[in-house]
């Protein structure tokens, strides 16, 4: 595989990620929709099938669609980021880079379908809340905890499903983020993916968006760094576990 379809393969998978996971968070918090109050569990499974269509889309890739992942992936002491797809710093850059622009691509794409429901009087926090996660209570300490928590659930279990001969891939996966969501997100609303929410909150700063208030940089760090700690404690936790 070539750098650029590399590059095209994560962005591709990520854009459709975070086309799909803003959409259905737009859908349940935005005024005059279809699925306003549509409730938690509504944007845990629209992720979760976010994730389900991003990793059918960035197959070609291995399908990291997470930055989270690509850390965990380098921790494990793995010889490949992906079919034929060695694991070095060029090629653990490109994955990262394309990740972050695809989200933010595919939150700018939300935004367009969305565009007047934007328009409509909504608080800024909530208009922010489609494109990055913001914790209920602020304790960045304890939210980075939160987020490092459910990022090694992730990664940790995405790592362990090659010791599975079952072949139920991305269902698999769009079910773990489900989980995730459904457990252990409602602290921080569970970026447990870095460009998830750096892309989106960079897109939120750029777009003209009406009324749309501060991006929030001040937490920004915690959705970033949280996610990358958990992905390599599971990295490096991962074989050490997998018997047999």
């Amino acid at each position: 595989m070539s750098t650029g379809e590399l590059f095209v393969s994560e962005m591709l998978g990520t854009g459709m990620l975070l086309l799909l996971g803003a959409g259905v968070v737009a859908n349940v918090i935005l005024p005059k929709n279809k699925g306003f109050n549509g409730g938690w569990l509504l944007i845990n499974f629209g992720w979760g099938l976010g994730v389900f269509s991003g990793v059918y889309v960035a197959f070609a890739s291995g399908a990291h669609i997470n930055p989270a992942v690509t850390f965990g992936i380098w921790a494990s002491g793995a010889e490949e980021f992906g079919p034929g797809i060695p694991v070095t710093l060029a090629n653990g850059a490109i994955y990262i880079s394309a990740q972050i622009v695809g989200a933010a691509l595919g939150s700018a794409i939300a935004f367009l379908a969305y565009k007047k429901h934007f328009d409509e009087e909504a608080p800024a926090p909530i208009k922010l809340a489609v494109f990055s996660t913001g914790p209920e209570i602020r304790s960045y300490g304890w939210n980075f905890v939160t987020e490092v928590i459910g990022t090694f659930v992730l990664v940790f279990v995405v790592l362990n499903f090659g010791n599975w001969p079952g072949d139920i891939g991305p269902l698999a996966v769009a079910l773990l983020v489900v989980g995730i969501g459904a457990s252990l997100g409602g602290p921080t609303g569970y970026a447990i993916n870095p460009a998830r929410d750096l892309g989106p909150r960079i897109a939120h700063a750029l777009l003209p968006i009406k009324g749309k208030g501060s991006s929030d940089w001040g937490y920004s760090w915690v959705p970033v760094l949280g996610p990358i700690v958990g992905g390599v404690l599971a990295g490096l936790l991962a074989p050490v576990v997998a018997f047999g």
